[in-house]
C-alpha cells in the first residue's frame, strides 16, 4: 500500500482567473452544452427513425454523435456546477473518471473517424464488394471496435495511475485529465509503466492516423478517374475529410499545448486550449454532416416543410 496516494480531493484552480465573469460565463455555457445536446441527440433520433437512413455510413455518424454526448456529459456538467460554487475541488475518484471519460472520448472519436473512412474507401474504390462485406454484422463488429478498444485501453491506463503515489492536488485546469494527475507525483513515485502505457497509446491511435491516410489516397486515386466518384467523393467523403481536419487540428493543438505548452499565457485562454475537443467538434460535426450529407439536409428540410404547412 505504499504506493498508492492519500489524495481524497483535488482542486481545480483553472477557475481562478474566470470566477469574475462567472454568471456570463455560465450563462453561454448553460446555452453551448444545450446545443450540443439538441444538435447531436436531434440528429442520433433523426437517423434511427428513419429507415431509409439506416445505412452504415448513418449508423456511424449516429455512434459519433453518441460519443460527443458520452465526452460533452463528462464535463459540462461538473464545470457549470463548479461556476456556481464559492470552492472548485473534485474527489479523487471523481477526477480518475472524469480523465477517463475524457481521453476515451477523444479516442473513441477517431476510432470512428477511422472506421467511417474504411466504409467510404469501401463504398468508393470497391462498391461491388460494398454490400457483401460490410454486412450488419460486420458493421456491428466495427462499432464495437470503435467502442470497446478506447474503453479497455483507458481502463487500463486510469489504473496505473490510481497506483502511483500523489504529493500535490492542484490541478492548474478546468478538469482532470490522465497526463495532469501523473505530473502531481511525488519524486520517488515509478511512472515507467505510465510513460510506456502512454507510448504505446499514442503509436496505436497512429497507426489510425496513417490508416485513414491511406484510405483517402486511393480515395483520391479513384475519385480522380471518374466524375460520379467525384460527386461521390464531394457528397459523402467532404463532410468526413472537415471533421478529420477539426479533429486533428484540435488534438494536435491541445496535445502539444498539454506537454510543452507556456504558463505565461492568460489563464482563460489555457482553459480554452485545454477544453476545444470538448468546445469545438460536438457542434460542428452534426452541422457539418446536416447541411453537406443530402438525405440527412433533406430529410431535415422535409420536416421543417411539414411543421409550416
Amino acid at each position: 500500500m505504499d504506493n498508492v496516494s492519500n489524495v481524497i480531493s483535488f482542486v481545480l484552480s483553472g477557475f481562478n482567473e474566470t470566477m469574475t465573469f462567472r454568471v456570463p460565463l455560465f450563462s453561454c455555457t448553460f446555452l453551448y452544452y444545450c446545443l450540443i445536446l439538441f444538435f447531436n441527440i436531434s440528429l442520433v433520433l433523426l437517423i434511427v427513425l428513419d429507415a431509409n437512413l439506416h445505412e452504415p455510413m448513418y449508423i456511424l455518424l449516429s455512434s459519433s454523435c453518441i460519443n460527443a454526448l458520452y465526452g460533452t456529459t463528462g464535463f459540462y456538467p461538473k464545470f457549470l456546477s463548479d461556476l456556481l460554487l464559492s470552492s472548485q475541488t473534485i474527489s479523487y475518484e471523481g477526477c480518475l473518471l472524469q480523465a477517463f471519460i475524457m481521453y476515451s472520448f477523444a479516442s473513441c472519436d477517431l476510432s470512428i473517424l477511422a472506421v467511417m473512412a474504411f466504409d467510404r474507401y469501401l463504398a468508393i474504390c470497391r462498391p461491388l464488394h460494398y454490400h457483401s462485406f460490410m454486412t450488419k454484422r460486420r458493421l456491428s463488429q466495427l462499432v464495437s471496435f470503435s467502442w470497446l478498444t478506447p474503453l479497455c485501453i483507458f481502463t487500463i491506463n486510469v489504473l496505473l495511475t490510481s497506483r502511483i503515489k500523489l504529493c500535490g492536488i492542484n490541478i492548474q485546469r478546468v478538469l482532470c485529465l490522465n497526463w495532469v494527475i501523473v505530473k502531481l507525483a511525488c519524486p520517488e513515485a515509478d511512472t515507467l509503466s505510465n510513460n510506456i502505457s502512454a507510448y504505446v497509446i499514442v503509436v496505436f491511435y497512429l497507426s489510425h492516423w496513417l490508416f485513414i491516410i491511406w484510405t483517402y489516397i486511393y480515395l483520391i486515386k479513384t475519385c480522380a478517374r471518374s466524375s460520379d466518384d467525384r460527386v461521390k467523393f464531394t457528397q459523402t467523403c467532404v463532410p468526413h475529410l472537415i471533421s478529420l481536419i477539426i479533429f486533428l487540428t484540435v488534438m494536435a493543438f491541445d496535445s502539444m499545448y498539454l506537454r510543452f505548452g507556456s504558463r505565461d499565457l492568460p489563464q482563460s485562454l489555457q482553459n480554452f486550449i485545454t477544453i476545444e475537443f470538448l468546445i469545438i467538434p460536438p457542434v460542428m460535426n452534426p452541422l457539418i454532416y446536416g447541411f453537406k450529407l443530402t438525405k440527412i439536409r433533406d430529410r431535415i428540410l422535409s420536416l421543417i416543410y411539414f411543421k409550416r404547412k
